[in-house]
């Protein structure tokens, strides 16, 4: 038996014993004496007698542990020029001083805080502030639509927004302050004041609940780490909902500690000391769990770059972070790769860095093809390790592990189950399928700390969404089989959010905007596969009878719509007029076959359809790419 099936078996078979012994790592300030509360299934709580604070363990701990001077985070901007670094120590006194700033302005413990920040260092702080007054902290993505925001202001109730005047993406320049002031117009909560970081990009108008950081920050009293208990929120992050309403996913504090602090060795093979570089955003859980929390827990230092993999100025950006900060472990999404491959196919950039400390690829938020898989391992010719993970479980439930034991690796498999993860493949009576045999992906409950306990002020549709469907199981939303060795192959969702560049969105959401276009009398968004970002949203729309105008206006209108009600992440660019929409006899929109057909699969024709001449009529399009 293996190094990873010995530490795998001890989790399932007696997770109370794992799961106190991986607490140990973490400074308490009331050391838990049990590790789960199963008193109130399907609603787990982990080491709920413990109280800690997370900001404490993820910077205070490690200058009081002698390695103040390390680096803790490091800036590197190559839209702005600038690169800057933070020591544990310096990083510290910042969180305390902004903790300070939100204390001041009357938050408190339980208290909600939005943050709408571009990828700077200040938007670490906040979120790491927020964690030492035991305040809860909702990071919107930067840049999303005021409508998007509005939705989350108003699901958060927050106390204070924290935001800057602009944020960069590419080569553009996006105020944001315009679109934060028109999402509080939008929404029915209305915060107090609003802590805006001024760039030099772009100034902001201030109002009179605005206040400046850098203001702030000279006048505040840093204050002390809070205990909270560890069942506490931490935070809430916003996922895509199938109905378009965005799920508020809670995080809560310890058992998320002891489960990333456990993650950072054991999966990343990452310590402290040790550099990791993840190129996503705060916005997202990556750049949650590792960017920010996960890296400063283990005592590392971490990497928050504003940029993109190509573009910024070149493809050879990645390779320039690797090699100028020593990077060990490096995450991203296979988006990020293919944009890369597409720019410097041969990898030429490569060759003027040193990237030699590079022991490890790791790369997630959508399925990692089989293809870039190749590509990137033979450019780089270290192991590259993809893996499975969704915003609601906060961390990786497969990977390979290779701080435990490298296990070989199968392209197009992120591998096998992680400690504490007791996934199945299911029918749909919920009985297990044989081998090979595609299913629904489920978890066995309850799953491992550090997955979400519940959504924000929502416990009824936490379990109409993911535990109603097979009682006792964590319901995945995505489909895939495990081969006979027990390696998990993940296939893509069963639901109608798509994933797009590793960002998973709504296509309900979108078809919402277009329906509200004067001349639309019925749409479909559907997800296709792209082999730049995965999949990419195409719209079908049916125009209202009698309705004379211009179809190229209307189609650039409807983009336009949810570019402006959405955001550009939607990336919907495609609207095409159709005749009719193919749907069965009880009216449903056929969009998985429509889904399929676009994809190049040859379906047929369900057994369900009204008229099969509308999916007749539809397939050329559908199949224009």
């Amino acid at each position: 038996m293996g190094e990873y099936e010995k530490i795998f078996r001890a989790s399932v078979e007696d997770p109370e014993a794992f799961w106190l012994r991986a607490a140990d790592a973490i400074d308490w300030y009331v050391s838990p004496t049990t590790a789960i509360d199963s008193s109130n299934p399907p609603f787990y709580r982990w080491f709920s007698d413990g109280e800690l604070n997370v900001a404490h363990n993820a910077l205070d701990r490690h200058v009081d542990a002698g390695r103040g001077d390390q680096a803790a985070l490091i800036y590197d901007s190559p839209v702005t020029g600038t690169k800057r670094t933070y020591t544990y120590r310096q990083l510290r006194d910042e969180v305390a001083t902004f903790a300070g700033v939100l204390h001041g302005l009357g938050v408190g413990k339980g208290d909600r805080v939005v943050i709408y920040m571009p990828m700077v260092p200040e938007a670490a702080i906040a979120m790491l502030a927020c964690a030492r007054i035991g305040a809860v902290h909702s990071v919107v993505f930067g840049g999303f639509a005021p409508k998007e925001l509005a939705i989350r202001i108003d699901d958060a109730a927050p106390s204070v927004i924290v935001s800057a005047s602009c944020g960069i993406e590419g080569k553009r320049i996006i105020e944001y302050k315009p679109l934060l002031d028109k999402a509080i117009e939008l929404s029915e909560h209305k915060p107090g004041k609003r802590v805006i970081l001024a760039r030099p990009q772009a100034e902001a108008a201030m109002g009179e609940d605005d206040i400046d950081w850098a203001e702030a920050m000279a006048a505040a009293t840093p204050v002390d780490p809070v205990p909270v208990k560890s069942t506490d929120p931490l935070y809430v992050l916003y996922t895509s909902g199938t109905t378009g309403k965005p799920k508020g996913v809670v995080r809560d504090n310890g058992g998320y500690a002891v489960a990333l602090n456990w993650t950072m060795p054991n999966v990343y093979a990452v310590g402290a000391g040790e550099a990791m570089f993840t190129a996503s955003d705060v916005g997202w859980v990556v750049g949650h769990s590792y960017i920010v929390y996960g890296p400063l827990l283990a005592g590392a230092t971490t990497v928050l770059y504003e940029g993109k993999p190509v573009g910024t100025p070149d493809a050879g950006q990645f390779w320039r972070v690797i090699a100028e900060h020593g990077i060990k472990s490096m995450f991203t999404a296979p988006t990020a790769f293919r944009a890369i491959k597409k720019e410097d196919p041969k990898g030429e950039h490569l060759a003027d860095y040193n990237l030699s400390k590079l022991e490890y690829l790791y790369l997630a938020g959508e399925r990692l093809d089989p293809e870039t898989y190749r590509w990137a391992s033979d450019l780089l010719s270290i192991p590259v390790i993809d893996h499975w993970w969704q915003t609601e479980t906060g961390w990786p439930i497969v990977a390979n592990p290779a701080g435990i034991e490298l296990l070989p690796i199968k392209p197009g498999s992120p591998t096998k189950p992680l400690p504490g993860w007791d996934v199945q493949v299911v029918d749909a009576d919920g009985r297990p399928v044989e081998a090979g045999t595609d299913g629904a992906i489920v978890v066995k409950l309850p799953m491992p700390p550090g997955s979400l306990p519940t959504l924000w002020n929502d416990d009824e549709r936490f379990v109409e969404s993911y535990l109603s469907a097979f009682p006792g199981r964590y319901l995945t939303g995505d489909g895939g089989h495990l081969d006979a060795d027990g390696y998990l192959f993940v296939m893509g969702r069963t639901d109608d959010v798509i994933n797009v560049a590793g960002h998973r969105l709504s296509t309900g959401t979108m078809e919402e905007v277009l329906a509200t276009h004067p001349a639309v009398a019925e749409c479909a968004v559907i997800g296709v596969a792209d082999k730049l970002k995965g999949q990419i949203p195409r719209g079908f729309v049916v125009l209202k009878a009698g309705v004379d105008a211009d179809e190229e206006a209307i189609t650039a209108e409807l983009v336009q719509m949810v570019r402006d009600q959405v955001g550009a992440v939607a990336a919907l660019r495609d609207v095409a007029i159709v005749a009719a929409l193919p749907k069965t006899r009880s009216g449903k929109i056929l969009r998985k076959t429509m889904r399929s057909i676009a994809d190049g699969r040859e379906e047929p024709v369900p057994s369900t359809i009204d008229d099969a001449s509308v999916l007749d009529s539809l397939r050329p399009v559908l199949r224009r790419s």
